[in-house]
């Protein structure tokens, strides 16, 4: 039985959204905050992760940064795995602003993450969510405890949690 341990990226900085009118995918290339920094320092603390063997991680910037903080405090190496990205507003990558994320978002959460009969949309479902994260898990379950540093909304196909608080840890427990 493999235990992993979810941990949600640590606050990250979206205002810099804003500042560099960052579009698509760009906008996840902001960085922590220093509370964020902080949330992690503080989660690597958690006695459950001392007996981890690796880190997986998102390529997301705030995914990143968050295994890197572990991975220095912990000593463990990354590894980043493409199918631990966040959720998919928009599959034609073409999204460029800031309410069209909110609108996609909205249509989203009215859907409950399930595209209606008979109908598609832009966003990606929460099953496609939840088929690619089930995939880097099976991928990894030859291992005993797992750390994956990534985001709330993926983690949220594995279980039925409303919000999930920066850095923090869910175990699941893989057999």
């Amino acid at each position: 039985m493999t235990t992993f341990y979810l941990i949600r990226h640590g606050e990250p900085d979206w205002e810099m959204n804003q500042k560099y009118k960052l579009k698509g995918h760009g906008r996840d290339l902001v960085p922590l905050t220093p509370r964020g920094i902080e949330q992690v320092h503080q989660t690597a603390k958690d006695e459950r992760l001392q007996n981890a063997q690796l880190i997986l991680s998102s390529p997301y910037t705030r995914a990143l940064q968050t295994a890197a903080i572990l991975s220095k405090e912990l000593h463990l190496e990354i590894q980043i795995e493409f199918d631990l990205r966040e959720w998919q507003p928009d599959l034609s990558f073409q999204y460029d602003s800031l309410e069209q994320l909110n609108e996609l978002g909205t249509d989203y959460d009215l859907n409950q993450g399930v595209y209606p009969p008979g109908e598609t949309r832009l966003w990606e479902s929460k099953e496609m969510m939840k088929q690619r994260l089930d995939k880097v898990i099976e991928k990894y379950s030859n291992y005993d405890y797992v750390i994956i540093a990534g985001h709330g909304m993926a983690f949220r196909t594995q279980f039925e949690i409303d919000e999930i608080p920066h850095a923090y840890i869910i175990e699941y427990k893989r057999r």
